[in-house]
């Protein structure tokens, strides 16, 4: 039988989607940041690599505010971060595959 988040990881194979968009307690995996050039937001997509959102770390958001969605709290290895929806959507993520989760 198959899970919610295994068929979430299955509909999302292959693309990337942002951060803001990854339902609570999906593991993913960042893939790159949105060129921050084109946004004019160069400091904020530092401050995201600065604090460990980089390619290859696994993400997983653990809970989002009510209502609306904002902020997101985001695990990134064993610290956990509040960020604000447009803040995350600057990540962007793959979904982990369950067998991909159990052999790293």
């Amino acid at each position: 039988m198959m899970s919610d988040s295994d068929s979430f990881a299955d509909s999302h194979r292959q693309r990337d989607i942002g951060l803001d968009e990854l339902p609570a307690h999906i593991d993913a995996r960042v893939v790159r940041l949105i060129n921050a050039a084109l946004l004019g937001e160069q400091e904020l997509v530092l401050r995201l690599l600065e604090i460990g959102f980089l390619p290859g770390e696994q993400v997983r958001v653990i809970a989002s505010g009510f209502p609306g969605h904002d902020p997101i709290a985001v695990r990134v290895g064993h610290t956990t971060f509040a960020l604000r929806g447009h803040e995350a959507a600057l990540v962007r993520v793959t979904p982990v595959e369950p067998d991909a989760k159990a052999a790293s």
